[in-house]
């Protein structure tokens, strides 16, 4: 079994605490509160409702605007290289993600960012690619990748670092079935904490806890059994009327 699957996260995990976010003073996140250490979470929310914004505030992409967001007790967007071992994210857009021309560069990044020689990193991606069935990627480039393989890579790229947590946005979202079987296969066996999130409630049902997000707020919390019944009531009276009306950002 390769090590990431044997990974244990920390129990500390992730916690915020009246955390707000707010660009050019419009405010997309308010008043957020919470403790993350379950294995398996699921956001979900509307289109709009904040989802990706609160994955990138819990990496520490941005900082709160008030209040305060910890991983293992440390600020992610002030100690950046703390956050290597510590959390990943994996966009839904692998394109936004990817910064070097061929697979095994973008690989080794990550790993000489948290102090691995070239030499190590080298041997390392070797490594990743043969357990995972993709040594023939080691010398591709990565335009040569469909999307699919593309954002598998920068799941790659997340597993080879060994982060206690992974931040998924929309993890299934533009793929084929056999694609969401495969990745969905992939991250039922991985042992870090895997938070994600969703505007489907199928995808949600498999989490052990699911936060629902509404217009930046959080508007329940708790085992999918309680919350999903709810937040599926509300999408069908929404899906009743103008639902997009009362959203603005």
């Amino acid at each position: 079994m390769s090590n990431e699957l044997r990974h244990t996260p920390n129990q500390q995990g992730i916690s915020l605490d009246r955390a707000a976010y707010a660009v050019a003073g419009k405010l997309i996140l308010s008043d957020l509160s919470f403790a993350l250490s379950e294995r398996r979470i699921a956001i979900i929310g509307r289109n709009g409702s904040g989802k990706t914004t609160l994955l990138r505030l819990m990496a520490g992409l941005v900082a709160p605007t008030s209040g305060s967001v910890l991983v293992d007790g440390i600020d992610p967007a002030r100690d950046r290289k703390a956050m290597l071992d510590r959390i990943g994210i994996l966009f839904q857009n692998p394109d936004h993600q990817i910064i070097f021309p061929t697979v095994a560069e973008e690989l080794a990044f990550g790993l000489q960012q948290q102090g691995r020689t070239k030499a190590e990193a080298a041997s390392m991606v070797e490594d990743l690619l043969a357990r995972h069935g993709r040594s023939h990627w080691l010398t591709a480039t990565v335009h040569s990748l469909s999307q699919g393989q593309r954002h598998f890579l920068c799941l790659l790229s997340i597993l080879a670092m060994k982060p206690d947590s992974i931040l998924l946005d929309e993890p299934f979202a533009s793929f084929d079935q056999p694609t969401v079987t495969r990745m969905a296969r992939i991250f039922d066996q991985l042992q870090q904490r895997l938070i994600f999130i969703t505007h489907d409630a199928r995808t949600a049902s498999s989490a052990q806890r699911v936060l629902w997000l509404e217009a930046g707020q959080i508007r329940a919390d708790g085992p999918p059994a309680r919350v999903l019944p709810e937040f599926e009531a509300e999408m069908l009276r929404l899906g009743s009327i103008d639902a997009d009306t009362d959203i603005a950002f």
